[in-house]
């Protein structure tokens, strides 16, 4: 198979497809103020191909902030594209729509992917799709985009989760996820007071959240909301850990970016040598795909904030070039299979 990267920093379509011939499969990556007219005229351009897109940033060997990307494959894919609507209230209503694109795609763990971008309530879109995913093996790799709107097909949704299933026709498809942190000290927390809903932390250990993270890190109010770049919380997850990332002060409280729950256990993170972490990565897909046709990620916008403030985001895509045709959306959110991440890296690779 082959992976087109196409970009625009003025946000000129036809300057980001040019060139692009025969897709079977392309994900739009635009901007709030034209999101919809990309939408529309990259399906006049390209009718009837499956398609998926949100609202971001993308980067390749730079980033693109207000314009727009276009990324395709060909030769050699079968591919997919359609949405679960209704995604904060009822997702599952729409699982049948997935159930049969995995028919009619085929494929398995070892050369098919799911990739999604969402519009928010992560978590249950995530539960619901893994759900059909799961049978067949197949794992996901996606994010969050931004603005409320989505689009599949040549159609923008809002409240809605959009998908893609590709599968690889000539080699191996595989998905991995780098977290840049580790624990700090031996900290345990069992979370209360929270208000699922609006990813509220109200308690640790039956303390007000925001004493606790205070005095821990001797940190004002003020500081916590930039301090969460180095010291987000995290919750175990078998023997993983998903990343909470601080969102904002809600009086004694503090406010996540993904939901927590009462009685789930957290840990405090310290952010760990990220340079290292992120070339051991390249080394380990580099020695598991000796021979790469694509790779596609999700980084998250706090990553390319730490990153950019600490002049590494040029050296992180220099780098992650180093293993070819690769590309990418920065996220509000990381989707791994059925966990919603933050401050974290997914990506996919194509043998």
């Amino acid at each position: 198979m082959k992976q087109f990267i196409g970009m625009s920093p003025s946000g000129n379509l036809e300057e980001a497809v040019s060139g692009l011939r025969s897709p079977q499969f392309i994900m739009l990556l635009s901007n709030d103020s034209q999101f919809e007219a990309h939408v529309a005229a990259l399906e006049r351009r390209f009718p009837g191909v499956p398609s998926i897109g949100c609202i971001g940033m993308s980067y390749q060997v730079k980033v693109i902030e207000n314009g727009v990307s276009v990324i395709a494959f060909s030769d050699g894919v079968s591919a997919a594209a359609n949405v679960l609507e209704q995604v904060s209230t009822m997702p599952v209503k729409y699982i049948r729509r997935l159930e049969r694109d995995l028919q009619a795609v085929g494929g398995g763990a070892q050369d098919t992917v799911c990739i999604d971008f969402c519009t928010g309530n992560d978590a249950c879109a995530l539960t619901t799709i893994y759900t059909a995913l799961r049978r067949r093996g197949v794992s996901l790799v996606g994010g969050t985009g931004g603005e409320g709107r989505v689009s599949a097909n040549g159609r923008v949704y809002r409240d809605a989760v959009a998908y893609a299933l590709v599968r690889n026709q000539n080699g191996r498809v595989k998905t991995y996820k780098e977290n840049i942190y580790h624990q700090l000290g031996d900290y345990r927390f069992i979370a209360s007071n929270t208000d699922r809903a609006n990813y509220i932390l109200g308690s640790l250990n039956g303390k007000p959240a925001k004493q606790v993270y205070k005095s821990i890190l001797h940190v004002t109010d003020e500081e916590i909301l930039t301090r969460t770049f180095q010291n987000p919380f995290g919750k175990i997850n078998g023997d993983d850990t998903c990343i909470i990332s601080i969102k904002e002060v809600n009086g004694n409280a503090l406010a996540c970016f993904r939901q927590v729950n009462d009685s789930d256990v957290l840990i405090l993170l310290e952010l760990g040598d990220y340079q290292a972490i992120t070339r051991q990565t390249i080394q380990q897909i580099t020695r598991e795909f000796p021979r790469r046709s694509a790779v596609f990620s999700v980084n998250c916008l706090f990553r390319y904030k730490l990153f950019s403030e600490r002049g590494y985001m040029q050296t992180y895509l220099r780098e992650m070039a180093s293993l070819g045709c690769h590309a990418g959306v920065v996220g509000y959110g990381e989707h791994y299979n059925n966990r919603f991440v933050n401050q974290s890296m997914t990506c996919v690779v194509f043998e």
